[in-house]
């Protein structure tokens, strides 16, 4: 049972990883991590600061201890000259107890002062790294738009696109329908000109019909070709044939109808 939990946790755990990678975006990460790159120089900045303001105000104690040291040696010199040894070696007693305390606070200001330094350093160490990082996200950004862009161009070029797959395949059912309504349309054609379909409207002919038109209508071509020859020729003769031609069959006609029984008078 253990194995199979482990098996799906692994199946998981790639799927997982799979659609992470397709739904990464490097540039997007890119700049996720140089804003945390600002955000850690604004706070070794906001150290930098802090430790300066503690250095001043230490600065700002010392002068005032230094201001009081001073002032107790000049009361003790006071002091003393108008005989009151007492009170001289009262503010002595107070001034080397301050002198105690300003060089803690020398020693504390001085650390301070070390401390500050490093950090000014580190921070413009860490400028620079910034500096040079956002430099270089710029430059992969621009190289991997470009990278996307050409491959995508190359992918509708080849038609290996999902777009493109899409309007192949749209193509490819229009042109199969195309031709499959000319196949059926070419063999409705065949049936009618053969006489295997009736036609409704009767303006299809068989083949026999078409073939007596064509005939039909080359002889009239036929004989119009022949007037016009006669009439530039300027020759009659062609055209009192073509009139006998027409009186002969006038006369026959003629015969026939007076041989034709009548049987109305009988």
């Amino acid at each position: 049972m253990s194995g199979v939990m482990k098996r799906m946790g692994m199946i998981f755990r790639a799927k997982a990883n799979k659609a992470l990678d397709r739904a990464e975006d490097p540039r997007e990460t890119l700049d996720y991590s140089y804003q945390k790159q600002l955000e850690l120089l604004q706070k070794v900045r906001r150290g930098v600061a802090d430790v300066a303001t503690s250095r001043k105000r230490l600065e700002l104690q010392l002068n005032q201890l230094q201001g009081q040291s001073a002032k107790l040696e000049d009361q003790g010199r006071k002091a003393l000259a108008l005989g009151r040894e007492d009170l001289a070696r009262e503010a002595l007693s107070r001034r080397a107890a301050l002198q105690q305390q300003v060089s803690d606070l020398e020693t504390q200001h001085q650390t301070l002062q070390g401390e500050e330094e490093k950090l000014t350093l580190a921070a413009q160490r860490l400028q620079a790294k910034v500096d040079a990082f956002r430099t270089k996200k710029e430059t992969i950004k621009a190289t991997y738009t470009a990278a996307q862009a050409q491959t995508r161009i190359g992918e509708a070029f080849s038609g290996i696109s999902e777009e493109m797959g899409d309007v192949g395949m749209a193509i490819q059912r229009a042109e199969d329908k195309t031709a499959q309504l000319q196949a059926r349309a070419g063999a409705i054609d065949e049936l009618l000109a053969s006489g295997a379909l009736d036609d409704p409207t009767g303006m299809a002919k068989d083949d026999i019909t078409a073939e007596l038109d064509r005939l039909s209508g080359g002889s009239d071509v036929e004989l119009e070709l022949q007037r016009m020859k006669a009439e530039l020729a300027g020759g009659s003769a062609p055209k009192q044939a073509i009139e006998g031609g027409a009186a002969g069959s006038g006369r026959a006609a003629s015969h026939a109808e007076q041989e034709r029984p009548r049987f109305d008078k009988q």
